[in-house]
């Protein structure tokens, strides 16, 4: 380090010294939002500076939000579209009926406390009654045009305590299309006085502003001046980058719309801009170090475009100290509760799992950000029942498991335990830990803590949790960053004292809060899986859900004390059966297997499992489709087929590599081809695999309907090495033949 570089290195530690003299404890400058990288910093002034970037108070509120929603509704819910063109005909939007309360109390049930709305989704539709467009629901059938689902969704949320937000595309296909539309038309930028006056429509809000802005511009500020004056406070303006076409060079005037946000909305925070950031996924994925405070290269006040931030790390010393500038950014967590964003049908649009939402919630809002959960109302206008159900269901665990502090009335500063954010211990480092004890044992395996981020920032960089027990300390979780809230979970211990310690922090952290939880483990379905070696696993059943995986195992977050017991004689499995450790060797038969969790038993999962297929072969098989072929039909993976095509009769003949004496078999359709199901057919067997003796005829009836594995049980066991399946009538008068999966049951 050269002579002037050390010596402002030193005026700056003596500057901060002075501050920390004439401030509260733990403070060695002023907090700001934003704090600029200088040139001279170095890398120790740097971190210092990160331990002091705090939210605004309107960010603070934000992340106190926790669980919102977001509303995705429009002309895609009739077309059963993700993406509209633009030019939908209005009279798409045939909506009869409309229960923005329903919507509401559901919301409220699930414990959510605001609903984004997507006032404008990139079609370009209108929800509400703008003076701008005709291209919304003053030109559908919805109330004969005078209907405005905005303002029903706010009359309902102020009915039921819930804050608005508004989503407003700044993609507009119908502008982008349509031959008079304003996007990209290249106009002029010329000074505008928003909102533009329309005769007979006039506003009560009497504020007017001068931008010098393009056409385009101005109609989104004309929008924007309507949705922040007219339907009650507005909390956020959802803004996201999604371009489905471009035109024209079109520009956004972003600090334009951010003065008139920041003077129609003083409360909101802006979403995609320096407010509130994206997660980086759209799959309710989370990072386990999620910072708030994050480098830029510009001052983010200034910015007029933002990119996604979707790297592994965000905030790490490393990440700081490539930056120019400091700046706190919450954020989002967001996904859909259904595949896809918006509504499409009742069969093949899956819903999550109540198992997956709470793991999300205790994921993203115990791990430092916000959870935007979707939910798309149906073409009723309501939302649909199962997702009523999961998001009660939700609601239910979250108020069962969160809604009492544990450590209410435990030996501790009374500032830890006051639900106020604001007030906060300081720690020092010779002693980084906090010292719980109860009255009484309690038993937890849910602790949550959180820091005080609006006057110390964000500074513990690695934490863990203790108990006592036969008199020592004993380590039960352990856990990166903290911030707003972090919710550490692991498997149940009881006691009366326990230890949090810090083990790592940028500077002194200052705690705002701790809490203990229990949540009441819920055993899952079980389900069985063979693979061709003949190794058996019993895993918690998966739920069927496969828009944008997140990766996470839900069951095993959420259920930290499960244990799977298992019989292969037939009896019910109990505490005292055998416990699963991990796949193991089954020559085929009957295996019986549930979950407990503590003292919660699950219900009882059973499979006949059929002989081992390692050394099995094709002897022959139909025309069968290129690509689909008669080895896919055993191989132990019921999500591939193999499929016959032409007219007439399919088979498929098998070689079980030795004489097996054989009590039935299993036929499994493919779920995802229902043109295929072998509803009538022939099983037969051979000693040499050329001669064919046919032991029974089936009929599996419903199976489009109902695409389950078939099982059929012989009169009598067949000993043999040769086995065919031959098809008489395929389901649905279809010409083609599928097995996703064929087994043939042991005979004892």
């Amino acid at each position: 380090m050269n002579i002037i570089k050390m010596k402002q290195t030193l005026l700056l530690l003596f500057i901060a010294l002075l501050w920390s003299c004439s401030q509260p404890s733990g403070l060695q400058m002023p907090v700001n939002n934003t704090i600029p990288v200088d040139q001279d910093d170095t890398n120790d002034s740097i971190i210092i500076k990160a331990a002091h970037v705090v939210p605004t108070p309107n960010q603070l509120e934000a992340l106190k939000d926790e669980f919102i929603a977001f509303i995705h509704f429009g002309p895609n819910t009739f077309t059963r579209m993700e993406w509209g063109s633009g030019m939908e005909d209005p009279q798409i939007f045939d909506l009869q009926n409309l229960d923005t309360d329903q919507w509401c109390q559901a919301m409220k049930a699930a414990g959510m406390t605001k609903v984004i709305f997507t006032a404008k989704h990139h079609d370009g539709f209108c929800l509400w009654q703008t003076r701008y467009t005709k291209h919304g629901v003053v030109s559908s059938p919805f109330k004969d045009g005078k209907g405005d689902v905005l303002k029903e969704l706010s009359e309902s949320c102020h009915k039921y305590g819930l804050k608005l937000a508004v989503y407003l595309s700044p993609a507009d296909l119908y502008q982008i299309e349509n031959p008079e539309g304003l996007y990209g038309n290249l106009s002029e930028k010329t000074e505008r006085t928003i909102p533009r006056p329309v005769e007979g429509r006039p506003f009560e809000n009497k504020t007017t502003f001068q931008f010098v802005v393009d056409d385009y511009n101005e109609y989104f500020l004309n929008q924007l001046f309507e949705l922040l004056t007219e339907y009650g406070p507005i909390y956020e303006v959802w803004f996201d980058g999604a371009h489905p076409k471009r035109k024209g060079g079109q520009t956004y005037d972003y600090m334009a719309w951010k003065k008139l946000i920041r003077t129609l909305a003083p409360e909101a925070v802006i979403f995609g801009k320096e407010d509130i950031r994206w997660c980086g996924n759209e799959a309710g994925g989370t990072r386990s170090t999620e910072w708030n405070v994050i480098p830029y290269l510009e001052d983010p006040n200034q910015m007029n475009s933002f990119g996604d931030l979707t790297a592994k790390s965000l905030g790490s010393r490393e990440d700081l100290l490539k930056g120019k500038y400091l700046h706190y950014q919450p954020a989002e967590t967001n996904t859909s509760i259904r595949e896809g964003w918006f509504y499409r049908d009742e069969t093949t649009q899956k819903v999550r799992s109540a198992d997956d939402v709470f793991d999300m919630y205790e994921r993203s809002v115990g791990g430092n950000s916000i959870f935007l959960l979707n939910i798309p109302p149906n073409r009723e206008g309501k939302f649909s029942q199962e997702d009523v159900g999961v998001l009660e269901e939700v609601g239910k665990r979250i108020s069962a498991t969160y809604g009492n502090n544990l450590l209410n009335g435990a030996r501790i500063s009374k500032k830890l335990l006051d639900g106020d954010i604001l007030t906060s211990e300081l720690l020092s480092a010779d002693q980084a830990f906090v010292e719980i004890n109860t009255a009484e044992p309690i038993t937890i395996n849910r602790f949550s803590v959180s820091e005080a981020i609006s006057t110390h920032s964000e500074r513990i960089e690695k934490c863990a949790l203790d108990v006592w027990e036969k008199d020592a300390w004993q380590e039960v979780a352990t856990a990166t960053n903290v911030g707003y809230k972090r919710i550490l979970r692991f498997p149940a211990v009881t006691g009366s004292k326990f230890r949090f310690r810090v083990l790592e922090s940028r500077l002194e952290p200052a705690i705002a809060e701790v809490a203990a939880f229990y949540y009441e483990n819920r055993p899952p379905q079980l389900e069985f899986h063979r693979n061709t070696e003949g190794l058996l696993s019993i895993q918690p059943k998966v739920h069927d859900f496969g828009w944008k995986p997140h990766g996470e195992d839900a069951n095993a977050n959420i259920n930290s004390d499960l244990q799977i017991r298992y019989t292969l004689d037939g009896t019910e499995p109990t505490t005292g059966s055998s416990l699963y450790e991990g796949p193991f060797y089954f020559e085929g038969g009957e295996v019986k297997a549930r979950a407990f969790a503590n003292e919660n038993a699950g219900s009882i999962g059973s499979a006949n499992i059929g002989i081992v297929k390692k050394d099995w072969k094709l002897l022959a098989s139909s025309q069968q489709t290129e690509g689909l072929n008669g080895e896919l039909a055993f191989d132990e993976n019921s999500k591939t087929f193999w499929k016959s095509d032409g007219k007439g009769t399919h088979f498929l003949s098998i070689d079980l590599a030795k004489e097996e004496k054989l009590a039935g078999f299993i036929y499994t359709p493919p779920t995802n081809f229902a043109d295929g199901m072998i509803e009538e057919g022939l099983i037969q067997s051979s000693t040499d695999g050329k001669k064919w003796e046919t032991i029974e005829t089936f009929n599996f009836g419903n199976l489009i309907n109902d695409p389950s594995p078939r099982l059929m049980h012989f009169k009598a066991p067949v000993t043999t090495r040769f086995m065919r399946i031959e098809s008489r009538v395929i389901a649905g008068g279809k010409t083609s033949a599928a097995i996703a999966e064929i087994d043939f049951l042991k005979a004892q």
